[in-house]
């Protein structure tokens, strides 16, 4: 049976190239690991400053562990070897009294986490929902309130307010690789994220 497809939607079919074959992009992990990349996911890591992870390292403490330690984590992460530290879990008290559980990485993952995160942001975030305004570079909250006004405008007169509960501890790792293998065609970048999503969290003192 033929399918006329020129009976689909306006946009549909590229949509579909788009799906059936991907753009796969490859050498990946050496941008990751690019002096400059590294030096700019610093800046932003230092910028942020934060709490320690479960090494008990601060952002001052950093250059003088990297200075000694560097070249060895490189090593590692070229070969195959390292082993992202687990995450430290705190409680963060929240308005209506309840508790947000929060995982903070060592400042060493922090740093590739976001060097990882620099290389992968432009290829992702163009296929993300332009009405999506949440952590995502060059959008913030008061553009999504001109939206709201704008809808508000044309009539729109309901609104939903949503809130997943324990979204990003329920998230299907195995689908996410998925999605993201759709896209990179890198082998060593795939396997060190998924160390990430695998490292898990010490809770209290032990490791859940």
């Amino acid at each position: 049976m033929h399918f006329d497809r020129s009976l689909l939607p306006s946009g549909f079919a590229s949509i579909e190239h788009d799906i059936i074959t991907p753009t796969l992009h490859d050498n990946l992990f050496e941008q990751v690991l690019a002096p400059t990349n590294l030096d700019l996911a610093w800046q932003r890591v230092k910028a942020n400053k934060g709490s320690a992870g479960v090494d008990g390292m601060s952002i001052d403490d950093f250059p003088k562990y990297a200075q000694a330690n560097w070249d060895a984590i490189k090593a590692e992460l070229i070969n195959g070897t390292y082993r992202p530290q687990p995450a430290l879990r705190v409680e963060i008290p929240k308005p209506d009294g309840g508790k947000r559980l929060l995982g903070i990485p060592t400042i060493i993952d922090r740093i590739i986490q976001q060097a990882i995160h620099q290389v992968l942001n432009p290829i992702f975030d163009p296929e993300f929902s332009a009405h999506s305004y949440g952590f995502r570079p060059g959008r913030n909250a008061a553009q999504a309130v001109k939206h709201i006004q704008a809808c508000i405008k044309l009539g729109h007169k309901i609104a939903v307010d949503v809130d997943l509960s324990k979204f990003f501890d329920r998230v299907n790792h195995d689908l996410l690789m998925h999605k993201l293998g759709c896209k990179i065609n890198d082998k060593a970048l795939m396997r060190l994220i998924g160390k990430y999503l695998r490292a898990g969290v010490v809770d209290k003192g032990k490791r859940v």
